[in-house]
């Protein structure tokens, strides 16, 4: 019996296998200067940007009103709103950057930009004799440009004389 354990004992013994170490990746001696801190992603924007150029249907009425002040903006486009969407797009929320000659830029919420620029587009106009310069004619606010980044709407030195003037 002592000889039966003896040859099961011998025959199983353990086999070493080879196994060869991992791959050690190579180390470069040449290391960065910069380093990133920290990253950001804007996936959806909460507001979209608008540009506008008034455009007169008669030449002497352009040279005229070719000043629009932003009681003007503010009123033409509550009338597009609430004459495209009825009272619920006259609750859109409309901040007027600014006004200069005869543009203008505009914020409004991301979500409400097609709705906003629909109306806007789809407006007959208001007579420039209603106007506060006074003339004949009409006046319709022409959409330029529309998106959801200022930047994109504007060059660099548009963009610098934006948020300066």
């Amino acid at each position: 019996m002592a000889e039966q354990e003896d040859t099961i004992m011998s025959n199983t013994s353990p086999t070493t296998t080879h196994i060869p170490p991992p791959p050690t990746p190579k180390t470069t001696t040449k290391k960065s200067k910069s380093q990133e801190q920290r990253s950001c992603t804007v996936k959806a924007p909460p507001f979209a940007y608008a540009h506008f150029g008034a455009v007169f249907d008669t030449p002497a009425t352009t040279a005229k009103n070719a000043d629009l002040d932003a009681l003007q903006v503010r009123a033409y486009f509550t009338s597009a709103l609430r004459q495209f969407l009825g009272d619920t797009g006259s609750a859109i929320s409309v901040d007027i950057l600014v006004v200069r000659g005869s543009e203008c830029w505009v914020r409004v919420p991301q979500p409400d930009l097609g709705a906003f620029a629909a109306a806007i587009t789809a407006f007959g106009g208001v007579s420039s004799s209603s106007l506060s310069s006074g003339g004949g004619g009409m006046m319709i606010l022409q959409l330029r440009a529309c998106g959801d980044w200022l930047g994109s709407l504007l060059g660099r030195a548009e963009e610098h004389e934006l948020w300066t003037s």
